[in-house]
């Protein structure tokens, strides 16, 4: 702990803004980043910016994929930091994991940044910060965000006589899924892969919580969840789900076999590199509210960097975090270059916001992902999030399938969590 310390006051010394007529401390040597995807293909993008401001720092970006870059990272902590990059990708749901179970294996982003820390980390919004920080420490600086939105084919709502704009609830959305389903024949409406994405947006647009923020009782059987849930189940009996994987999902959107998508915002870029005959033919409009008025806002996914406590050159790795997450011009360039959503709020009010996007047919879209960011509700995976997930899964699967009602399938839910983390269920 002491050599943590020793390093973050280092990190404060170097990287402090600099006095009046004072130049910033020459930065060199090499970092290595691991992410996946196009989040790996945005900080890409950012690196000759950073270089022109720190010609010295060799960035390498590394893609080790998502699943492995977790694994890998839960790996190198438990053996003291052995093996981890300077800088590592976590998701924001996974995030409490570490903390919880490493808290010496990253280091205080927070007392890194020193004075500029606050004023800088409490610019991202709430929902961003919340699973970063523990206590007076901020673990990671926020990244991506994952604002949900519907994706739309236009021509195919057009054939149906469907105008996205009408959707203002859940009802309307089954009501216009029926219609655009039977008028595009082999098509279905949305997908889902069978985990419990779905339920988690829609949770977290009612307020429901897996885990109580404070992590001491399971909560998944009480009433926002239930209303969740029932919510997934109408559109499944409707019919509208595709059952595929992620890769399936994108090769059915290229042979126009999927008409929508409810998803976070860094789909955007996924959707439109995978489909690029589609230019001009999709659309994006708010996620649909419970009831006529209520919130259009959840979040889905995102990200955020932490440097490891075995970073062997934090003081770079803490400059390429500040450039890339920091300021508007980093942001700017992942969200131009991969569809990665910012959350900086000086970079929500950058001009390429408003442009209208050709792919999406002269929208700009932006404005529309963006608009919800401030409407988020805070949520909190906490450090059980995997086992959680893990016990939900198979009954989910079963409410699926019709098999069980809402409200009985998250009772079984609760007691199967409860049981796999020692947690009470909160009555």
């Amino acid at each position: 702990m002491r050599k943590a310390a020793a390093a973050a006051l280092t990190g404060i010394a170097l990287l402090a803004p600099a006095a009046a007529g004072a130049q910033e401390p020459k930065l060199s040597g090499t970092i290595t980043v691991w992410s996946w995807d196009v989040a790996a293909k945005a900080l890409e993008a950012v690196v000759p910016a950073f270089n022109q401001k720190y010609p010295d720092v060799t960035v390498k970006i590394e893609d080790v994929g998502n699943q492995p870059t977790y694994d890998r990272g839960l790996a190198g902590c438990a053996a003291g930091g052995a093996g981890m990059p300077d800088v590592y990708t976590v998701e924001n749901q996974e995030s409490e994991v570490f903390w919880a179970r490493f808290p010496d294996c990253f280091r205080d982003i927070k007392a890194m940044l020193g004075s500029e820390g606050a004023p800088l980390l409490t610019k991202f919004p709430e929902f961003k910060r919340t699973e970063l920080t523990v206590g007076d420490k901020v673990y990671a600086m926020p990244w991506d965000s994952g604002p949900i939105v519907l994706f739309y084919r236009r021509d195919m709502f057009d054939k149906a006589g469907v105008d996205a704009a009408s959707i203002e609830t859940w009802d309307d959305f089954v009501a216009a899924g029926q219609k655009v389903v039977a008028a595009n024949e082999g098509a279905k409406f949305v997908s889902t892969n069978g985990d419990t994405t779905w339920f988690r947006m829609l949770a977290n647009q009612t307020g429901c919580s897996i885990i109580a923020p404070d992590a001491a009782s399971v909560t998944i059987n009480q009433p926002p969840c239930v209303q969740a849930l029932e919510a997934v189940g109408k559109v499944a009996k409707a019919g509208l789900f595709l059952q595929a994987n992620w890769g399936e999902t994108l090769q059915a959107i290229n042979a126009d076999k999927l008409a929508a998508s409810i998803y976070g915002g860094w789909y955007e870029g996924s959707l439109r590199g995978a489909a690029p005959g589609q230019s001009g033919k999709w659309g994006i409009a708010l996620m649909p509210a419970f009831e006529k008025g209520g919130v259009r806002a959840s979040n889905l996914g995102g990200s955020a960097l932490a440097i490891p406590t075995a970073s062997k050159n934090p003081e770079a790795a803490l400059a390429f975090l500040r450039f890339a997450l920091g300021t508007p011009e980093g942001q700017i360039i992942q969200l131009k270059a991969s569809g990665l959503v910012p959350t900086l709020p000086e970079a929500i009010q950058d001009p390429y916001v408003k442009q209208p996007q050709p792919f999406w047919g002269g929208q700009p879209i932006w404005e529309t992902v963006l608009s919800t960011l401030d409407k988020i509700k805070p949520w909190r995976g906490t450090q059980y999030f995997a086992e959680a997930d893990n016990s939900f899964i198979p009954i989910f699967s079963e409410f699926m399938a019709g098999q069980v009602d809402a409200k009985d399938a998250l009772d079984q839910a609760a007691e199967e969590i409860s049981g796999a983390t020692g947690l009470p269920v909160k009555e």
